[in-house]
């Protein structure tokens, strides 16, 4: 019987995903839809990677930054919708043990390097509206260079704890996970282990994260609003206000969907809201960035006609 409760726990060699629906005709229309949104956020978030990288004019640390957050927007996306669509289309919606922690850790590391992006680039917004004298001196391409790579790499960082601690947890014969990807919550609650310490340090790790990027986001916009009520026009404060608009339009949807998310010590939220709210960040955010980007910015807009009368 002790042979027996072994091969139990150490059973799981794969996961099944429920994923949504089990309805064919409801699993059609979601692959036709979440491939459409995919495309569009590929192609949406490469256009900004070119038209930064090609037009002179946007090289400033502020379009820097967001091709950075667009090249970050693609890699995070292809972390969680490929598998999803092709499980859409599958009999057997499985994925490796192994395969389950590499999305895992690669969606806990884009969403840490993302919240730390978010940051820095909020920072750059103040230092710019703020400080305008001083911009150049203090931004330098050393100094961006180096926000942008250490974003990056506490981000890839971040993720290690986390999912080493899952993926020590013991998992018994049973292995649905009532989601479409391999996120925390629902493996916590298929664990036959004590995940008491694996919550706890999650929970402590996720609010560090996401309090501290919240807060150099909120003061920064907080002194950003300050000195925008300071000058005297009405032009003058909407033509500073929108160079920050499109940054703080992201930064509230980013934030809105995680902290409801992530920062609660129980995870009992219901599987059928769980799965709703990371579509939202996993499939629908990664679009409205480009979205919100290209249509707001209008340096951004001058810069992509140009590209294109050019060619």
């Amino acid at each position: 019987s002790s042979f027996q409760e072994m091969t139990n726990v150490t059973a799981v060699l794969e996961f099944r995903l429920l994923g949504f629906s089990s309805n064919p005709h409801c699993q059609i229309l979601l692959f036709t839809v979440f491939l459409v949104i995919y495309i569009l956020t590929i192609l949406g978030n490469i256009i900004i990677i070119l038209v930064v990288t090609l037009e002179s004019q946007l090289h400033s640390p502020m379009y820097k930054f967001l091709k950075n957050l667009s090249f970050l927007e693609v890699c995070y996306t292809t972390t969680i919708v490929p598998k999803m669509l092709a499980n859409l289309l599958a009999k057997r919606k499985s994925i490796s043990f192994s395969g389950c922690m590499a999305q895992l850790y690669y969606f806990i590391s884009l969403g840490a390097t993302e919240c730390y992006l978010l940051a820095v680039m909020a920072y750059d917004r103040y230092l710019a509206v703020c400080e305008p004298l001083h911009y150049g001196m203090a931004m330098t391409a050393e100094f961006y260079t180096r926000l942008a790579v250490g974003s990056w790499v506490i981000g890839i960082f971040t993720g290690f704890l986390p999912c080493l601690m899952v993926s020590r947890l013991h998992f018994c014969s049973y292995n649905l996970i009532d989601h479409f990807f391999c996120d925390i919550s629902p493996l916590l609650k298929l664990s036959c282990s004590d995940t008491t310490a694996t919550e706890n340090v999650i929970f402590i790790l996720s609010l560090l994260v996401l309090s501290s990027c919240f807060l150099l986001t909120l003061v920064s916009y907080l002194l950003i609003i300050l000195s925008i009520l300071k000058i005297p026009s009405a032009s003058g404060k909407r033509i500073t206000f929108s160079t920050c608009s499109s940054h703080l339009m992201v930064v509230t949807i980013y934030y809105g969907t995680m902290i409801s998310m992530y920062v609660r010590p129980t995870y009992n939220l219901s599987s059928e809201l769980n799965k709703a709210v990371s579509v939202l960040y996993t499939v629908v955010t990664p679009l409205l960035n480009p979205v919100i980007y290209s249509l707001r910015n209008k340096a951004f807009k001058k810069a992509l006609e140009k590209i294109v009368i050019r060619h």
